[in-house]
């Protein structure tokens, strides 16, 4: 039985699909939701049968509109503040849980949904799903580290042009300036992003874990600094029973079979 009110969970043979679920107002993510998406994630970093999570929106029409005006509207500066920093904490979560993620955007991914995407390790979208920043023609700016990813994946000055207008793109165009990593049509959404995350889950998972953990580590320092740890990251690779089976099978010119030690 689904625990939660406002999202849905499945684990499918090591794949962890998690799903909006509040359609009639398109999966705009409220303080309700986004405290069961925290206790959510708590529960899948420490859950060993998950191995890639998915997260995608009910409904059709919207992967996430954005945040919920009406619990925003009466905030005052401090509540303000504070509601910016609850959702940082959560995407923050979702960016460094220690699976890969999948964000299989169907529909509108605007404002927080799109921070949303962004604090998901790639992007997989259908071909009707559209993407923007517009909290200035509300008179905010993004709460939700919006401002701080978006230029990481698509360089300051093409994150200048989104967050300054407020402007909404189609996936197309998302997938030219690299915010999509790949577009298929909406039938097909799911079954591609259980299909790349398949193909994760044919790899070595520590490997794989320790990946994510040097891009993340990495993307905050200076070159040095970052490979540095990456060498350290590197190192600890071969303390595993799966860097002994990967080589070990390249040299035997067969198959490894990784068992995620």
């Amino acid at each position: 039985m689904n625990q939660y009110t406002n999202l849905l969970f499945e684990n499918n043979a090591g794949i962890g699909i998690v799903t909006l679920n509040r359609p009639k107002a398109l999966n705009a993510l409220n303080y309700e939701m986004l405290n069961e998406l925290n206790s959510l994630l708590d529960r899948i970093a420490q859950d060993e049968s998950v191995k890639v999570l998915i997260v995608t929106g009910s409904g059709g029409k919207a992967f996430a509109a954005g945040a919920d005006i009406t619990e925003m509207q009466p905030l005052s500066a401090m509540e303000g503040r504070k509601w910016a920093k609850f959702g940082q904490n959560v995407f923050s979560k979702l960016d460094n849980l220690p699976q890969p993620v999948i964000a299989a955007v169907n529909g509108f991914a605007l404002g927080g949904g799109c921070e949303l995407a962004m604090a998901c390790d790639m992007r997989i979208a259908s071909d009707k799903a559209k993407f923007g920043q517009p909290e200035v023609s509300l008179g905010i700016i993004p709460g939700f580290a919006g401002t701080q990813r978006l230029p990481r994946l698509i360089g300051k000055g093409r994150a200048k042009e989104l967050l300054f207008t407020g402007d909404i793109i189609d996936v197309q165009e998302a997938y030219r300036i690299g915010l999509v990593n790949k577009v298929t049509t909406s039938e097909d959404l799911i079954s591609v992003a259980k299909a790349v995350a398949k193909n994760i889950m044919s790899r070595a998972e520590i490997a794989v874990k320790l990946c994510k953990s040097s891009v993340n580590e990495g993307m905050d320092m200076d070159l040095r600094s970052g490979t540095a740890y990456e060498a350290d990251i590197f190192g600890l690779c071969f303390a595993t029973e799966d860097q002994k089976e990967g080589m070990n099978a390249f040299v035997e010119k067969r198959k490894a079979i990784f068992i995620g030690k």
